[in-house]
C-alpha cells in the first residue's frame, strides 16, 4: 500500500509542472504618442511581467510600421514573477496619422503579445523644406549626350516658404523649374528637372542649392562620363566624272560610328549641283554600325564643280569630298556595241571616264539587257574611254572588258 500511494503522489507532481501557469502581460496595451514633428523620436517606456509560475523567454519583434521601434535585445528570459521595461519610439518620416502595433513572440501561453502604438506626423510650424532625393546620381552618360533626373521639394511645415533661388555648381550640370521666387504652402511640392550634359571623359561631381525663407537645401550630384562616339564617312572623297549638263548621276556612301553610338542632327553641301537623299535626320548610329546614303550630283553648267557634304553629329563631325565636271550636251554621240555572254547573264553594265586610268563612272541607271548603247551626252573636243561589265543572274558583276577610247570632233 504504501508503495502506491508514493507512486501516486509523483504523478500528481509531474502533472502539475506540466500546466504551470506562463503569462506574459504589459503595463500598456494602448500607446498614443500625439503628433511628433517629422523626424523628430518621441519614446515611451512599457514595461513586461511573467505573472506565470515558470520562465519565458522572448524572442522576437515584429513592427508592423518602420515609424515605431523598440530597444528590446532579443531573445530574453523572464523568471516566474520577474519584470523588465523597454523603450518604444516613434520617429515619423511624412505628415499623417499612423495605426501600428509592436507583436511579441514568445514561450508564453498567451504569445504573442500584441501592444497598440498611435501617433501622428505632422511638420513644424516654421515650415520644412524637404527633397525626394537626398542624392542625384546620374550613372555613365556619354560625352555629348544628356540624362536628365527628377527632384521634387516639399514643404513638410505648416507655415509657408519662400523659394528665391536655385544654383548648381559645375556648368556640367544645369536644371530648370518654375519661375522664382515661389511660395510653397505647408504641404505642396515643386519639381525641378536636373540635367547631367558631360563636356570631358573624366566624372563630375557638383551640387544643387536651393535658398528659401528656410535653411538652404543642398542636393550633391554625381555622373560618370561615356567615351565619345567617332563619326566617319566612306568613302572619304566621291568622283563623279562627266555628267551632261541636265541629267544626274548617283552614288553611295554610308556613315559609320566607333567607340559610341552618334547622333547626327544634320548634313550640309557648299554646292546646289550636289543633293543628298536617303537620311532622315536626326538619325542615330550605333556604335560598330553604319547607315547608307545616296549622293547627287545635277551639274547645272559645263564644267568641273567640287564640293563637301558635313555631317553633324553630337560628338563629331564628317566631311566627304565632291567633285565632277557638268559637261555641254552636243549633237555627237559614242555608239557602243559588244559580243554578249552565255545565257545565264542578267545584263550589262556601261562606264566611262575622261582618261583611260579612269576613274570610271557607270552610265545606266539599270541593266542594260541588250548588247548595245549610245552615248549622247558628250562634249565637241573631249575624248572617252568605254568599257562594259557583264553581271550574272546570281547579281555577281564581272571585271570590265577591253577598253574602246572615242575621241570627239
Amino acid at each position: 500500500m504504501s508503495l502506491a500511494i508514493a507512486v501516486f503522489l509523483m504523478s500528481a507532481a509531474t502533472f502539475a509542472s506540466s500546466t504551470q501557469n506562463k503569462t506574459l502581460t504589459s503595463a500598456t496595451v494602448h500607446i498614443w504618442y500625439g503628433g511628433v514633428p517629422v523626424g523628430q523620436t518621441h519614446s515611451h517606456t512599457v514595461t513586461l511581467t511573467n505573472n506565470g509560475s515558470g520562465s519565458i523567454t522572448i524572442s522576437k519583434l515584429t513592427r508592423t510600421n518602420p515609424s515605431f521601434n523598440a530597444n528590446l535585445n532579443l531573445p530574453v528570459s523572464l523568471a516566474a514573477g520577474q519584470s523588465m521595461q523597454f523603450v518604444a519610439t516613434f520617429t515619423p518620416t511624412s505628415v499623417g496619422h499612423i495605426n501600428a502595433a509592436l507583436i511579441l513572440a514568445s514561450s508564453a501561453a498567451n504569445s504573442p503579445l500584441t501592444i497598440l502604438v498611435h501617433g501622428g506626423g505632422r511638420g513644424s510650424s516654421s515650415g520644412s523644406l524637404v527633397p525626394s532625393a537626398s542624392s542625384l546620381s546620374f550613372g555613365g552618360v556619354q560625352v555629348g549626350s544628356s540624362k536628365t533626373l527628377p527632384e521634387t521639394l516639399t514643404n513638410n511645415g505648416g507655415a509657408n516658404i519662400t523659394v528665391s533661388s536655385i544654383s548648381v555648381k559645375n556648368s556640367q550640370f544645369s536644371f530648370t523649374a518654375p519661375g522664382l521666387p515661389l511660395t510653397l504652402a505647408g504641404g505642396h511640392s515643386m519639381t525641378l528637372n536636373v540635367t547631367f550634359t558631360p563636356t570631358t571623359s573624366n566624372s563630375a561631381s557638383g551640387q544643387l542649392t536651393v535658398d528659401s525663407s528656410v535653411p538652404n537645401v543642398v542636393v550633391p550630384l554625381s555622373g560618370a562620363a561615356g567615351a565619345a562616339g567617332s563619326l566617319s564617312v566612306t568613302p572619304g572623297a566621291l568622283n563623279f566624272g562627266q555628267v551632261a549638263v541636265g541629267s544626274k548621276m548617283n552614288k553611295t556612301g554610308t556613315l559609320s560610328a566607333s567607340g559610341a553610338s552618334v547622333v547626327v542632327s544634320a548634313a550640309s553641301v557648299s554646292s546646289s549641283e550636289y543633293s543628298l537623299t536617303g537620311l532622315s535626320f536626326p538619325v542615330t548610329v550605333a556604335a560598330g554600325k553604319s547607315v547608307p546614303f545616296t549622293a547627287t550630283f545635277a551639274p547645272q553648267s559645263s564644267g568641273a564643280a567640287s564640293a563637301k557634304f558635313t555631317f553633324t553629329g553630337n560628338t563629331s563631325t564628317a566631311t566627304e569630298a565632291l567633285s565632277g565636271t557638268g559637261m555641254a550636251a552636243g549633237t555627237h554621240s559614242v555608239a557602243l556595241s559588244w559580243q554578249g555572254d552565255s545565257s545565264d547573264v542578267d545584263g550589262y553594265n556601261i562606264y566611262r571616264a575622261g582618261a583611260s586610268s579612269g576613274p570610271f563612272s557607270k552610265l545606266n541607271s539599270s541593266l542594260d539587257a541588250g548588247t548595245s548603247y549610245t552615248d549622247s551626252n558628250v562634249q565637241s573636243g573631249s575624248t572617252y574611254y568605254y568599257v562594259t561589265t557583264a553581271v550574272g543572274t546570281d547579281g555577281v558583276e564581272s571585271g570590265h572588258s577591253n577598253q574602246v577610247k572615242a575621241v570627239i570632233p
